[in-house]
């Protein structure tokens, strides 16, 4: 594969794989590095792009494994709000007069899912991948992703459910 194919290929993935990384590393110079990782990766392996059945999913895995790492890296977790907090101030103002506390509680909440089930949905629900793809991505079969995602859909109705009620009984 030469640079024009390797552009056409992989570059059109770059905001798809950092929305990823920024979702599992919550840090957005950390998910750049990851993806210019990534990149760097699969273009050492571009003679042989071509025996892969989905360059795609190659592209996400290659950024799973590689955020994995960060996250192993840093010993513990680090919550961080301060993503979520810039992330609606910088949203429109309609929008953010809303639906900002409905997202906060959905970002909130998706942070109490098991990692496992935070990828999943968010392939899923955020970036649109067909369960198929999930699967090769995470290396799990399309049942199991689907009960996954179930499960994590339920947990997060669960607890939004529950924070409108504690709001309720509040006011």
């Amino acid at each position: 594969m030469d640079l024009r194919e390797f552009q056409k290929a992989v570059y059109p993935l770059k905001n798809k794989l950092f929305r990823f990384a920024q979702r599992m590393l919550e840090h957005s110079e950390e998910a750049e590095d990851v993806v210019q990782e990534a990149f760097i990766r699969l273009w050492n392996r571009r003679e042989k792009l071509d025996q892969y059945r989905s360059v795609e999913a190659l592209a996400m895995i290659t950024t799973k494994n590689l955020c994995l790492d960060k996250i192993k890296a840093r010993r513990h977790p680090v919550e961080n709000i301060e993503n979520h907090r810039q992330f609606i101030e910088n949203m429109p103002e309609v929008t953010r007069e809303d639906h900002s506390d409905i997202i906060h509680g959905i970002h909130l909440a998706i942070k109490t899912l098991p990692e496992q089930q935070q990828m999943i949905i968010h392939l899923r629900d955020i970036e649109g991948y067909e369960f198929e793809e999930i699967a090769e991505i995470v290396d799990m079969n399309e049942n199991a992703i689907r009960v996954a995602l179930s499960r994590a859909r339920k947990r997060i109705r669960e607890l939004l459910n529950k924070s409108k009620e504690y709001d309720y009984q509040r006011n």
